[in-house]
């Protein structure tokens, strides 16, 4: 009686076991976690989104928040002595109507306009323009006021501004955002009319 053993069956030498396709492999891993695949979201972009936000409403933007400080600085004027500016814009409007007109009218004639003017400025449309004349005039009288009111404005035997000086001065920052509010505003094209027919 002979033994045979059995020899184990082995693989063609030239022939090795291919490893899985990379892809196959991993859309395994991402089954498994599917958090794995996605990539992360830049932080910078949502600022990014936030950028683009601004950038489409910045000229609404720039209207309201100058429309909204003029607002303020109108209704203050109404109430007596709520505005640290009211005394200060009296004085400089006594000297440009050259005393005519009554202290009490021109404090409320201010209010008024700087109210209007922020009105116009929030609401814009057909207000915006009117709203911009009016601001620049105003401006004009406003800066004024640094020849006008020397004393007030200017520190003895110094240049440097005195608090109501750079009161004043600081206004240079809402004429500038004025500025380019009108150079859009003015700068647009005229829409075409439409013609009935």
């Amino acid at each position: 009686m002979s033994s045979s053993t059995v020899e184990p069956t082995l693989p063609p030498p030239d022939r090795t076991p291919e490893p899985p396709p990379r892809e196959d492999h991993l859309a395994r891993a991402q089954h498994h976690h599917p958090a794995a695949g996605r990539r992360p979201r830049s932080r910078l972009a949502g600022l990014a989104d936030l950028a683009g936000l601004v950038d489409a409403h910045a000229l609404a933007l720039l209207r309201a928040t100058v429309g909204i400080v003029f607002v303020g600085f109108g209704v203050l004027k109404l109430f007596p002595s709520a505005s640290p500016a009211e005394q200060l814009a009296v004085d400089a409007a006594t000297k440009m109507t050259l005393g005519l007109v009554p202290e009490t009218v021109l404090l409320l004639s201010l209010a008024a306009l700087e109210t209007a003017i922020g009105i116009g400025l929030i609401v814009g449309r057909r207000l915006l323009r009117p709203a911009l004349v009016a601001f620049f005039l105003h401006m004009g009288g406003v800066f004024s006021t640094l020849v006008l009111l020397p004393d007030a404005m200017w520190q003895p035997h110094s240049p440097a501004p005195t608090m109501e000086g750079q009161y004043v001065v600081k206004n240079v920052v809402l004429v500038a955002v004025c500025l380019v509010v009108a150079a859009n505003e003015w700068g647009r094209r005229p829409r075409p009319r439409r013609t009935a027919g």
